[in-house]
């Protein structure tokens, strides 16, 4: 298919400086009006009217190269035609049933069926988020292990309802909500550009993989014998950071020694978005329970599941249970997307244009004093900034610079990593090699500004 037709042919196009007088009005009434907790008015200040594709228009007419995508949730594109038409025939009919089966249902999960790794055969529909999700997960884990401990990573992500805040390790999203689950503990993952252990490629032996074995094999590390492990394949608000190849499969073999459950979160790098359906296949290993939403709802319909091995299945009827856990909308669209998905091949092409997308980034890094390192995976990329290229030292203010000059300029980006000092590009996996490329000339542009 040609992917240049699902988006704006005019993208980018700047009319009125952003926040154009039309997106101030909204503005201004969203603040006066809503909580202060708003968090992305204020990092890229507009009132959007319409999406197409890998593009956004505001209400002031400026149009956006979007490389934001949803925070990963609009896959196959803002208004994907297939996923509008299977959408609109279900609104008619049925839009909400529990967890009572329809057609929509069953179509989705046998496609999920269809795409999943042998030996995750059974799936559960929870709540509507990707932390409903994570918690759905954990109860499983903890109710078939009989254990209450959880270890999860630094620089993970896994939502921000109690149980899944509980397992993320930003300090900024808990500060003033402490205490929340207690017994979980967290331990490095593999971010080489900045290890923990003072490691480089040349010297690295995986210790913050074996640091596991360590905590779990010592009777006074302190932490007693976990559920379950909880690990992101590919960070994605850590900071877009790509782990070495060995580093999954030594975490799923040391888990397997220890007999303790290993939950892989696809939530944000699942669906095709780092060249594979799922991230963890990167790997080779299959987890006891993986996480899946934003992309799965085609176009932003809330929903979100989990897939598992069959032995886990062991719950009774009721034990997990929720009044939005059967969005018939979000079956019929999420089905309709994967199947766009694997007839479209976004896998391969969010590979390929990922690796050219990647290669650009690199003569960014290269180029800059301030570029430290580009990195990423199929269309899950980021670029980190620093102030000094040998201190490492981060740059979160200019990482604000760079979002705010890229949203004046037409483009789209988001800003993560530890340090909030990491450009992150999440664009929808339709996106086209011209629109990477004028995606890119224009965060080059804007990190060259700020130097």
């Amino acid at each position: 298919m040609d992917f240049s037709v699902l988006s704006f042919s005019q993208a980018p196009q700047i009319k009125h400086r952003p926040p154009g007088p039309e997106s101030k009005k909204i503005l201004d009434f969203q603040f006066s009006h809503e909580s202060s907790a708003l968090s992305y008015p204020k990092g890229m200040p507009m009132a959007l009217k319409r999406g197409k594709g890998a593009t956004i228009e505001d209400v002031d007419g400026n149009k956006y190269i979007d490389f934001f995508g949803g925070a990963g949730v609009l896959n196959v594109g803002h208004s994907n035609p297939e996923v509008i038409e299977s959408a609109s025939e279900q609104l008619s009919r049925l839009t909400h049933s529990l967890d009572v089966p329809n057609p929509a249902r069953m179509k989705l999960v046998e496609r999920l069926a269809s795409i999943l790794p042998e030996g995750l055969d059974k799936i559960f529909f929870g709540g509507p988020t990707g932390s409903d999700a994570v918690e759905s997960a954990v109860k499983l884990a903890k109710y078939n292990t009989g254990r209450f401990p959880m270890i999860s990573f630094e620089g993970a992500y896994h939502g921000m309802t109690a149980g899944a805040l509980s397992l993320s390790s930003g300090k900024s999203f808990k500060q003033g909500l402490i205490p929340l689950v207690p017994e979980t503990h967290f331990i490095p993952y593999a971010y080489c550009y900045r290890c923990p252990f003072g490691k480089n490629p040349s010297s690295c032996r995986l210790e913050c993989g074996h640091y596991l074995e360590h905590i779990l094999e010592d009777p006074h590390s302190g932490v007693e014998k976990p559920a379950a492990v909880i690990v992101e394949a590919i960070q994605g608000e850590g900071g877009s950071v790509v782990p070495p190849d060995t580093f999954i499969p030594l975490i799923r073999e040391i888990c397997d020694k220890h007999q303790i459950l290993m939950i892989v979160d696809e939530i944000q790098a699942g669906l095709c978005r780092t060249g594979k359906m799922f991230a963890f296949q990167h790997s080779g290993v299959v987890p006891d329970i993986i996480t899946l939403s934003k992309g799965l709802g085609g176009l932003g319909f809330p929903l979100s599941c989990i897939a598992y091995k069959r032995k886990l299945d062991t719950w009774p009827s009721g034990k997990h249970i929720g009044t939005f856990r059967g969005n018939v909308l979000a079956f019929a669209a999420g089905n309709a997307a994967l199947s766009f998905m694997n007839k479209n091949r976004l896998a391969d092409h969010s590979l390929r244009l990922g690796d050219q997308m990647l290669s650009w980034l690199k003569e960014i890094e290269k180029e800059s004093p301030f570029a430290g390192e580009a990195r990423g995976k199929g269309l899950m990329l980021g670029l980190e900034l620093v102030k000094d290229k040998s201190t490492k030292e981060p740059a979160p203010e200019l990482a604000q610079k760079v979002r705010t000059l890229c949203h004046q300029r037409g483009l789209l980006v988001e800003i993560g990593g530890h340090y909030s000092n990491v450009v992150r590009l999440l664009p929808s996996l339709i996106l086209t090699q011209k629109l990477a490329q004028k995606g890119l000339d224009i965060l080059r542009s804007s990190v060259k500004e700020i130097e």
